[in-house]
């Protein structure tokens, strides 16, 4: 059994209150750092953690916290982003509705840390029950002295709202994320100025994921280093995993990084294995933004390694070979999956979701999606497989934020690696119009048939 941070208490009965949270230890990390802890002490001990953001980009923690503007003399703020809208990603959702007050102590404790006397929950407009929890939480908080004015006696004073966003996953981006709470269009900011000089209300402002603030209050009570004795490499602590697909036992785990996928794929611990006897054709590693590996790479590296649960092994062999831990969502295909329609299904998604604010990615998404429904549908001409490819490169690097990134790196590693399939569908249009295409038939049935005819 791998060790449980965030979730050691999780089915502890009634572990949503309060008073059987605090019953359970909750709340000794506000005490220890208040009263034993500078705010400079706090941010030491995460930046020993090695604590990676787990919103998907991976960056230090306590290094993003050491950035922000002390100097300037405005106020500080923290905001937690919790507008989960990554495609298979549902693990800070599962965290807030079960043990919101983990969360509520992690804003108290890393506010504290950063100087911060109002601190927001920034949650998607579609998590309405969720939003709930967290406003009882809080209030039951607040009701107990851990929130207001003078919290321990100790002169300081932190005030924590939640805000519900209108359901844009664009808003996931820090900065539209800030436009937002600000009460304006959420589209992302140019940079610099960064949010830890010119954040929210141009004070200087620190953005942090649900999951990342949540694994604060274990670092406080215990400490930076044995943190860092957990997981791998520089993949330290633990990971929430969105695990979803083909699988026998989908749901939300917590793993050590620098498990093996193969352990977590197939152990009656965690995934279960595959739900039927099919085979294994594709893995989404880390959310519908990352590239999807073949199942010759899923197990193993280029190289020949074992692949590992971290963000060193998801990403050995770069975009080539391999893939990202992105935010954990870890979505599983058997070999009835049709990779141009799954394809397809994320480029529409980031197509509604674009902004709009650069040209590249406002064009390029409905491009992408235009040419993948029609190669999907059986209309799909010869020239379009490099038209893809061609679009989805003046996407990417070409936009302010990482949308575009997210809407081309799902094309170029389906071509890469699934380039006969798409072959296929233009090639032998009237077997792709049947909708379950793959279902009756499996690829791997019929990709000789590419092999024998050119284009």
């Amino acid at each position: 059994m791998g060790r449980k941070i965030l979730l050691d208490k999780i089915n502890v009965p009634g572990i949503k209150t309060y008073e059987v949270y605090r019953r359970e230890g909750g709340y000794a990390s506000v005490e220890k750092a208040l009263k034993s802890l500078s705010p400079d002490e706090v941010v030491e001990e995460v930046k020993t953690s090695g604590l990676r953001g787990r919103g998907g980009a991976g960056f230090p923690v306590g290094m993003k916290w050491s950035f922000i503007d002390k100097k300037s003399g405005n106020p500080r703020h923290l905001v937690c982003n919790a507008d989960e809208s990554e495609p298979g990603t549902f693990k800070d959702r599962y965290l807030m509705e079960y043990i919101p007050h983990l969360l509520i102590e992690g804003m108290i404790v890393s506010s504290y840390a950063l100087g911060a006397n109002l601190s927001y929950i920034y949650i998607r407009g579609e998590y309405m029950w969720v939003y709930k929890t967290l406003e009882r939480a809080i209030a039951e908080a607040k009701a107990a002295g851990w929130l207001g004015k003078n919290i321990l006696g100790t002169g300081y004073d932190l005030e924590v709202h939640v805000q519900i966003g209108g359901g844009a996953y664009i808003c996931g981006e820090e900065t539209a994320l800030i436009e937002s709470l600000e009460g304006k269009r959420g589209n992302p900011r140019l940079k610099p100025p960064f949010p830890a000089v010119k954040g929210l209300w141009q004070n200087p402002t620190v953005v942090n994921n649900v999951e990342s603030i949540s694994a604060v209050p274990w670092i406080i009570n215990n400490s930076g280093a044995d943190y860092a004795a957990i997981g791998k490499e520089r993949s330290t602590g633990t990971k929430l995993i969105s695990a979803s697909g083909n699988i026998k036992k989908p749901g939300v785990y917590e793993i050590e990084l620098g498990l093996s996928v193969y352990e977590f794929m197939n152990s009656d611990e965690y995934c279960g294995g595959m739900e039927t006897d099919r085979p294994l054709k594709a893995l989404v590693p880390g959310g519908s933004s990352v590239p999807i590996l073949p199942a010759h790479l899923i197990y193993k590296t280029a190289n020949g390694d074992d692949r590992l649960m971290s963000y060193e092994s998801l990403s050995d062999g770069g975009f080539a070979t391999g893939s990202m831990l992105g935010s954990g969502g870890f979505i599983v295909y058997d070999d009835r999956a049709c990779i141009v329609r799954n394809t397809w299904n994320f480029s529409r998604f980031y197509h509604h979701e674009s902004c709009g604010q650069c040209t590249p990615c406002r064009e390029g998404t409905g491009w992408l999606e235009k040419v993948l429904w029609r190669i999907e549908n059986g209309e799909g001409r010869e020239e379009d497989i490099e038209l893809l490819w061609s679009i989805q490169s003046k996407i990417e690097g070409n936009t302010i934020c990482p949308l575009g990134d997210a809407a081309s790196w799902p094309v170029a590693a389906a071509i890469r690696h699934f380039r006969d399939e798409f072959e296929y569908h233009i090639r032998f249009p009237e077997k792709v119009k049947n909708r379950n295409h793959f279902v009756t038939e499996p690829f791997e049935k019929v990709k000789h048939l590419v092999a024998k005819q050119e284009i």
